[in-house]
């Protein structure tokens, strides 16, 4: 990502998008299953955290898009001719966290863009909540997994919701936004802007908080309208990661215009801190509150708020492929040395004609990411007596294409 540091570049935009339109149940074509029968199925449901967004992506160049390219165009092809999406910009990679293996199969329902519940945003673009929602062929996510539930072996679904619901895009774009638009002897902070900081006020987090928890209930509720005792099948509720370090682990000064211009994370130092500190703590409250608050007896949790640590956008770990001598994501001991959060882009350095970049996909979990999350699933998976547990990395290099990954 190239682009020099005029101010005059601040005019433009920052248009992060966790787009999503409808969930489909339209996926893999039903046996002769069902509830109890078959072959067992995971399920995700969600928002781009899970659905797979910036999966295509292992790390980040600046000079090559190819270094890092993992999946190619159709990365986020998910119809039956793998000729395009079944809904656009879903983002359903094929790194999701879905496709595990270890005896089951994978089904992913989730859609960037996704809050709890079910709205159509500025742009049009109809986005499916934890609900059921039911119109003109669009359907809400507990919809579409009542649905599927009703013929295949459903034994674990997992959720990650309620990022969105946080606003999460746009408090991003308001920090980037700051950082571009104000020096360093002026700084202007995003974290105690009214429209970032009305989002964390107690009330509103008990909201969300309630939130969560309807959503969760719904989960429940298309399970026993397709037929499943509560004690059939399990849910795993994740929370999110840290995609940024604090202050102290960037690997670019916050002074002039590398930290953007190159590193594609333009975030003042306090900034951080307090995403770190006090934002993710207080989504991931949210999100666990919720899920205690839901009353559902067959809850286990996935940890994920540590899960990149070491590897995170701009850290002083990690570095670009051209940074680290590197060419490509397949040599070895690039999954150790390269970012597993894909760089936040702008209207202005991204996604022009013959781009492979989206701005959605922006400070998302990439590739190595989401094969990270995909061990840690697998192990929470447990051979069928799923256990909670925190993903941490575990050491280096890679085991069946994947980074070594522990759940405590």
């Amino acid at each position: 990502m190239n682009f020099s540091r005029p101010r005059a570049l601040v005019l433009s935009v920052l248009a992060l998008l966790t787009s999503g339109l409808a969930v489909t149940t339209t996926a893999a074509p039903a046996l002769a299953d069902g509830p109890g029968q078959g072959t067992p199925w995971v399920v995700t449901l969600g928002d781009s955290y899970i659905s797979g967004e910036a999966g295509r992506w292992a790390g980040s160049s600046n000079t090559s898009t190819a270094s890092a390219d993992a999946l190619g165009g159709t990365a986020y092809f998910d119809n039956a001719t793998n000729t395009g999406e079944q809904i656009n910009r879903c983002h359903r990679s094929k790194s999701a966290q879905a496709h595990i293996g270890a005896g089951t199969l994978g089904m992913n329902l989730a859609c960037s863009g996704s809050r709890t519940t079910t709205f159509t945003d500025s742009d049009g673009n109809f986005k499916p909540g934890l609900d059921f929602y039911n119109s003109n062929g669009r359907q809400g996510q507990a919809l579409a997994l009542q649905g599927f539930a009703a013929t295949h072996n459903v034994k674990l679904v997992s959720v990650s919701i309620g990022g969105n619901d946080f606003n999460f895009a746009s408090i991003v774009q308001t920090c980037v936004t700051n950082w571009l638009t104000s020096p360093t002897w002026a700084k202007n902070y995003c974290n105690d802007d009214s429209s970032v900081a009305s989002n964390f006020t107690a009330s509103a987090v008990a909201a969300k908080r309630a939130a969560i928890a309807t959503a969760l209930q719904n989960v429940r509720t298309a399970m026993r309208n397709a037929g499943y005792a509560d004690n059939a099948w399990t849910l795993l509720v994740q929370n999110y990661p840290s995609p940024l370090p604090s202050s102290s682990g960037f690997r670019y000064s916050e002074s002039g215009y590398t930290r953007m211009s190159k590193g594609g994370c333009g975030f003042w130092n306090r900034d951080a801190d307090w995403a770190n500190a006090t934002a993710l703590p207080k989504i991931n409250g949210a999100v666990l509150g919720g899920a205690t608050d839901s009353g559902l007896t067959n809850v286990r949790t996935l940890d994920l708020s540590s899960a990149f640590n070491g590897r995170r956008l701009c850290e002083n770990t990690v570095g670009l492929y051209e940074e680290k001598g590197l060419s490509s994501w397949t040599q070895a001991g690039a999954v150790d040395q390269t970012e597993w959060i894909n760089q936040i882009r702008t209207v202005s350095t991204c996604c022009g004609s013959g781009s492979p970049y989206y701005i959605q996909e922006s400070l998302h979990p990439n590739y190595w990411a989401q094969m990270a999350t995909r061990s840690c699933v697998r192990q929470a998976w447990n051979g069928g007596t799923v256990r909670s547990g925190k993903c941490t990395i575990a050491g280096a290099g890679l085991v069946g294409g994947e980074p070594r990954m522990t759940l405590g």
